[in-house]
């Protein structure tokens, strides 16, 4: 199986010199809940580095917590859940699920996951989306989109698919759904329905919990201006590769947030 090759993210996107606003790209994070307020935030954190706006759309809890935060997040919007759909069609990528729950929790305030996941992949299925946490959990695999990119850890690969999380079963559910899957782990695998990459690296300090969240919203956040097996794959080579800067500065000890700040950095160095 070959490894991801560096130099396949010269393929990515630059903001060029004279772009505008708007020009390098747009995404809508939708996910958080009342139990698990924190995962969105860190797809948040990372993916308003990148992109020129973020619309993000939670639960009233965790839309207070970004408004009290607007310094960090300058050039986002925060969309109730019952607008969801009117910044859907303005936005490149929409990554849904970290955060939301996997049971029904409407009387905390939290949307049914998939009910909520579901009704949106129907009305919108040639929007670009990434699938992550609790929505992975409670779909049905027949329901996601062909431009569906989906980063499921090892349990919520089995979860989906009732298969083996293995680099054989990642390429097969690609081929067998027409979707772009990102399984991680401490390898992770990437294929879709004609390619398959490993990613390695990383260290002991991103089985940290939120880390697959930073990775979800750097993923989209790539995958709002470039094609979805490449921003895959690059999302997961330039995620592990801040983790291993992380580890010489401070060893293991770090969280998702240390990651989320440590990204754009690497980044600059990577792309430059």
């Amino acid at each position: 199986m070959n490894e991801f090759d560096v130099n396949d993210l010269k393929k990515l996107y630059i903001p060029a010199p004279s772009s505008h606003k708007g020009d390098n790209g747009k995404i809508l994070i939708i996910g958080g809940s009342v139990l698990f307020h924190a995962a969105s935030l860190w797809a948040l954190q990372v993916a308003s580095r990148i992109v020129d706006m973020v619309f993000y759309s939670s639960v009233p809890e965790n839309n207070a917590l970004v408004e009290k935060e607007k310094a960090e997040f300058r050039n986002g919007i925060i969309v109730p859940r019952n607008k969801i759909q009117d910044y859907i069609e303005d936005a490149d990528c929409v990554l849904i699920g970290p955060g939301l729950p996997r049971e029904s929790g409407v009387e905390q305030g939290d949307d049914d996951t998939k009910e909520l996941t579901e009704s949106l992949f129907k009305k919108y299925p040639n929007k670009k989306w990434v699938v992550d946490g609790g929505s992975l959990q409670v779909i049905d695999p027949e329901i996601l989109p062909k431009t569906a990119i989906i980063t499921p850890h090892q349990q919520e690969f089995k979860t989906l698919f009732k298969l083996d999380p293995t680099a054989q079963n990642t390429q097969k559910m690609a081929q067998k759904f027409n979707i772009t899957i990102l399984l991680k782990g401490e390898k992770d695998y990437v294929s879709d329905r004609t390619e398959m990459i490993q990613v390695s690296g990383g260290n002991a300090g991103m089985t940290k919990g939120g880390t697959g969240d930073v990775l979800a919203g750097l993923v989209a956040a790539l995958y709002s201006k470039n094609e979805a097996f490449l921003s895959a794959t690059a999302g997961s080579f330039i995620n592990k590769k801040a983790g291993e800067s992380l580890a010489a500065k401070t060893g293991i000890y770090f969280n998702a947030s240390d990651l989320a700040n440590e990204i754009p950095l690497v980044m600059r160095g990577l792309l430059s």
